[in-house]
């Protein structure tokens, strides 16, 4: 206060408060200032919103693939009771499933629920997401080195079937065709280009179903034409157990992309709300590299 009464005109350098109270920097506005600590609020808020889900589903994978493989080796050496792995593996697979619905009710049906509720920390799901494909790397990792084995101990086995042929080129096509058409979905998404979002990721959804539809042809002609089944020998087992989980993850991986479109008809995506789409497509691709990955090895490497 001055003298005689009169108020001293404020100090233009001294700190202002906005509304709240708080004291606004130098250089900023209470407007400014509030629309700061807007976006830090709500980042914080977003933060919160880390699943736990997909560590969960990676941790009952673990446990049932050691539980088989447990199962395994005390069978073949008795080191282990082989009850103790088939416990391992019920739980593991409990567990597994527990995880896998937790976290598709949590990254995709919790949001259709409430589509105009806070986001999700993008982030944080796409970093889970990483991490549950890097436990998933292992699975496929158990399975081709059992297959290496094969190739190694047994082989050449006595009856192959011709592996390398047309129909596992076209299906190696549409599901690369599909990891592109998903890819530029998302672009299209974060371009804010709605029709041309729903078109290619109607046409992911459309390819990957023809995949499993090729995939289950080559069984159908594998099985009654050729008489090679899961039984035919070790590289019976091999063949069928790699394919066989792999065609497992592309129908989650279907299953997902129609949950998208569903929630993408219904307008719940838009350039700065994409988690679900994000880690989705990470999946997709992941399956889609596996895919490749088992054919050179796989179609290829037995066929030369």
């Amino acid at each position: 206060m001055g003298t005689g009464g009169h108020t001293d005109p404020p100090d233009e350098h001294a700190p202002r408060a906005d509304g709240s109270g708080h004291r606004v920097p130098e250089g900023q506005s209470p407007e400014e200032y509030g629309d700061h600590r807007g976006r830090g609020d709500h980042d914080d808020h977003g933060h919160e919103h880390r699943s736990r889900w997909p560590l969960v589903a990676a941790a009952g994978a673990a446990g049932l693939y050691g539980g088989v493989a447990s199962y395994i080796l005390g069978n073949e050496t008795g080191l282990v009771p082989p009850l103790l792995g088939v416990g391992l593996a019920v739980v593991g697979t409990i567990v597994l499933l527990a995880g896998v619905a937790g976290w598709v009710d949590q990254a995709f049906l919790a949001p259709a629920r409430d589509p105009q509720g806070a986001p999700k920390s993008r982030d944080s799901y796409v970093s889970t997401t990483l991490v549950f494909l890097a436990t998933d790397v292992s699975t496929f990792g158990a399975l081709f080195v059992y297959y290496f084995f094969v190739r190694v101990g047994a082989w050449p086995p006595e009856e192959l079937p011709p592996l390398l042929g047309s129909l596992v080129i076209v299906n190696t096509a549409i599901l690369v065709a599909s990891s592109v058409t998903f890819h530029y979905a998302h672009e299209a998404l974060e371009d804010d280009e709605r029709r041309r979002f729903l078109g290619l990721l109607g046409t992911t959804l459309v390819l990957g179903l023809v995949f499993l539809a090729g995939q289950a042809y080559e069984y159908y002609e594998f099985i009654a034409a050729e008489g090679f089944t899961l039984s035919s020998g070790v590289f019976g087992t091999a063949f069928f157990g790699l394919t066989g989980l792999h065609g497992l993850h592309v129908t989650l991986g279907v299953g997902g992309i129609a949950v998208l479109c569903w929630r993408a008809l219904r307008g719940h995506y838009g350039p700065n709300r994409d988690t679900s789409i994000a880690t989705v497509s990470l999946y997709w691709h992941f399956v889609d590299a596996v895919w490749l990955f088992l054919v050179i090895v796989l179609y290829v490497g037995a066929s030369v």
